[in-house]
């Protein structure tokens, strides 16, 4: 039974990035994986990639073919790869039902909120018992603009009806998120997306001008909208803060079920194991709103200092066997999460 990640997420949020920090990380606990481009445009992919939606479809044939621009020439390759589905699929099941998957998505954001071609591959997958969960990535610099945030999160919603899938909302780039200055409300107020009400004076002041006021009207109506469906929130993430990234994959795990199946379908023993037994048992935002907003400057300046350390430290010893790596990398783990890996 094949599980794994479908990340969407509008242009510039991080998608590929992610996909292979998220391959570096998911190796790095055993887990066998494989990363699937979904992205016809996306001809330079920065990790390993399993199989391309290039090797059946190219943006640029579809553009010179059927005299199409850049976005409707991915929504037609898209459409050319349902067409032909059972192809994609034989060459997906090639990779192994123990494989966990990983699929970079185009960042169009009309093929996740209204267009078909990815619900139907997406559901077609859900059919022959792909055990899936969306990742959808949203930069984080759309909370500083009350009303930017209010837009992502009506994206946010009609893309959870729209593909109808297990899905999580994800803030990346968390780490940038000090530098475009002091938020009005602390991290929480926005992964909860509680009583936006709150917002609705920011709104107000962003654009004082009478065009502006009759938006702000329109803002608080759609975040209105939004809170009467309370289902969305947000993870964060910080692609090279471990914390966060074990935080993020613990709720992955259980969105997609891959927490309960069994501890040898990704190869990943250990992992699994210690999930089950309580995963991450930090509060993740709450680390994330201390190590990157409040006292960054302060983290920073200790993991230099500790680094140095290290490497001095590493030029005086004599190189590790792989079982003392291993043995470090299950420390770490358990320095990290507080949880003792089963042998």
């Amino acid at each position: 039974m094949p599980f794994g990640q479908l990340v969407i997420g509008p242009p510039g949020s991080g998608k590929s990035t992610y996909c292979y920090g998220m391959y570096q990380f998911l190796q790095a606990v055993g887990r066998k994986t494989s990363v699937v481009n979904l992205d016809p445009a996306n001809d330079r992919t920065n990790y390993p990639c399993a199989l391309d939606i290039r090797d059946f479809t190219t943006l640029e044939d579809v553009m010179d073919q059927e005299n199409l621009g850049p976005n409707g020439g991915v929504m037609f390759a898209l459409e050319e790869v349902e067409q032909s589905l059972d192809e994609f699929v034989e060459q997906l099941k090639k990779l192994g039902e123990n494989e966990y998957l990983v699929f970079d998505c185009p960042g169009q954001v009309e093929l996740f909120t209204h267009h078909s071609a990815l619900q139907h591959i997406f559901k077609r997958l859900e059919k022959l018992d792909y055990r899936l969960v969306v990742v959808h990535l949203i930069d984080s610099f759309y909370i500083t603009s009350p009303s930017q945030y209010v837009s992502v999160l009506l994206m946010a919603l009609r893309s959870m009806l729209q593909l109808d899938m297990p899905h999580i909302n994800v803030l990346s780039k968390i780490d940038l998120l000090k530098s475009y200055g002091k938020l009005p409300f602390n991290l929480d107020f926005y992964t909860e997306v509680q009583d936006l009400s709150h917002l609705f004076p920011l709104i107000k002041k962003e654009s004082p001008t009478f065009l502006g006021q009759k938006f702000a009207k329109l803002t608080e109506a759609i975040a209105e909208v939004v809170d009467d469906y309370g289902l969305v929130n947000f993870e964060v993430l910080a692609v090279e803060d471990k914390k966060s990234m074990i935080a993020l994959l613990s709720v992955i795990d259980r969105a997609n079920g891959y927490l309960f199946g069994s501890t040898e379908i990704g190869g990943d023993t250990v992992w699994a194991e210690a999930t089950r037994q309580g995963g991450y048992l930090g509060n993740a935002v709450a680390d994330i709103q201390e190590r990157w907003i409040d006292y960054k400057e302060e983290y920073d300046e200790a993991e230099t200092k500790e680094q140095e350390e290290r490497m001095k430290q590493q030029e005086q010893d004599a190189p590790m066997s792989a079982e003392d790596e291993w043995q470090q990398a299950l420390d770490d783990y358990q320095a990290q999460t507080g949880i003792r890996p089963m042998k």
